[in-house]
């Protein structure tokens, strides 16, 4: 299993301003520490060892509460000097990857996943450099649903479209070398440039899971969050 993880940390947060100011959103406060310190406590109780946090937005926030060390993880920093976009801030952290496999999570989002069940998925078919989470929710309006055949990743439908159906948990098995295999520019979008851009050439693997899921983007969930994540990440 893999022991090392990428988290997305530098989100802006725009949609939490009325009740997060000045701070990346994985460092909205939850419960009285920030929504990536429980992240960070889940994943080593999932057997992660080190983690790259791929920052930008108020980075010093990030650097100066969780340093080198964060319990029993080791952490490095990916930084951007200008935004590259989710993708961008990828293609650049696998570059610290010590592994030839590791995680990738977004860094508001909480999947309560089993991450050896996850990586075992992906292990079953090495020759797919992608895999990803995916969680049932009865509404995918906000998301946008995952399209799948035999067990593969075939496209997704668009934000806005109702009704139940699979997402993306935000939560992914990479290989290190996968823009060797599909090379892509400095700046782009990992969900719109790459996943949904190119999901029929790689066909990524589907793990589906029914764990608990919750992603802090918009205020109501963020308030719904401070009485789940510390339960959820055994805190």
């Amino acid at each position: 299993m893999p022991a090392e993880a990428i988290i997305l940390a530098g989100g802006l947060g725009t949609r939490l301003r009325s009740v997060v100011s000045e701070l990346p959103k994985s460092m909205a406060p939850v419960a009285g520490q920030p929504f990536l310190a429980y992240l960070l406590h889940f994943l080593e109780t999932q057997g992660v060892r080190r983690v790259v946090l791929a920052v930008g937005y108020r980075k010093e926030s990030i650097c100066e509460f969780f340093g080198s060390r964060f319990g029993g993880l080791a952490v490095d920093y990916s930084i951007e000097d200008e935004p590259l976009g989710t993708g961008g801030a990828i293609r650049q952290a696998v570059n610290f990857a010590r592994e030839a496999q590791l995680f990738v999570l977004n860094g508001d989002t909480f999947l309560r996943l089993d991450y050896a069940q996850f990586a075992a998925a992906a292990q079953r078919h090495p020759s797919v450099p992608l895999t990803v989470a995916l969680r049932r929710v009865p509404d995918t309006s906000r998301y946008g649903a995952v399209l799948l055949s035999g067990g593969r990743i075939r496209g997704f439908t668009a934000r806005g479209d109702a009704g139940p159906g699979l997402i993306n948990g935000g939560c992914y098995v990479v290989h290190r070398d996968i823009f060797d295999r599909y090379p892509m520019p400095q700046k782009f979008s990992w969900e719109k440039d790459f996943l949904e851009a190119r999901a029929e050439e790689i066909q990524p693997i589907a793990f589906e899971c029914d764990a608990e899921f919750i992603d802090i983007g918009v205020p109501e969930a963020l308030e719904q969050a401070q009485s789940v994540i510390p339960e959820w990440a055994g805190v």
